[in-house]
């Protein structure tokens, strides 16, 4: 029984909650930007760029032989582009989520602050020097 007992602990700990909320979130968060870049960034840069697909680039390293059965041998470059681009538009996508946020947790900061209330001894010390002054 105190094997669930343990488990129980260690599953209920708030950074193991805080770990599983912040998965569930980032793979939301996750379709959100893949979204984004899927359907509304890359529409406009494959219009920019006529239409190019870099999937299809390729250095043929043996071309095929149908007559011996043998299949072309290629490196596919192309399609590792296409990765490269995704991820840079990708990492930029969140770079600007990631600086809004920023944004606005500096104005939330720069609120100006509250004057703190002087303690009890604060006002009594203030109290005895004014008196002593006075005399």
């Amino acid at each position: 029984m105190s094997f669930l007992k343990e488990f129980k602990e260690f599953a209920m700990r708030g950074s193991v909650v805080d770990l599983a909320v912040g998965v569930v979130i980032g793979g939301a968060f996750g379709k959100i930007v893949t979204s984004l870049v899927n359907d509304i960034i890359m529409p406009p840069i494959g219009y920019l760029t006529g239409g190019v697909d870099f999937a299809s680039l390729k250095y043929v390293l043996k071309d095929a032989n149908e007559a011996a059965g043998t299949e072309e041998v290629a490196v596919g470059y192309g399609n590792f582009v296409n990765v490269i681009i995704q991820f840079l538009i990708v990492a930029f996508c969140i770079f600007l989520v990631i600086k809004g946020i920023n944004s606005l947790k500096r104005k939330e900061i720069e609120a100006p602050p509250v004057a703190p209330t002087p303690s009890k001894e604060e006002v009594l010390l203030t109290e005895i020097r004014d008196l002593l002054r006075d005399k």
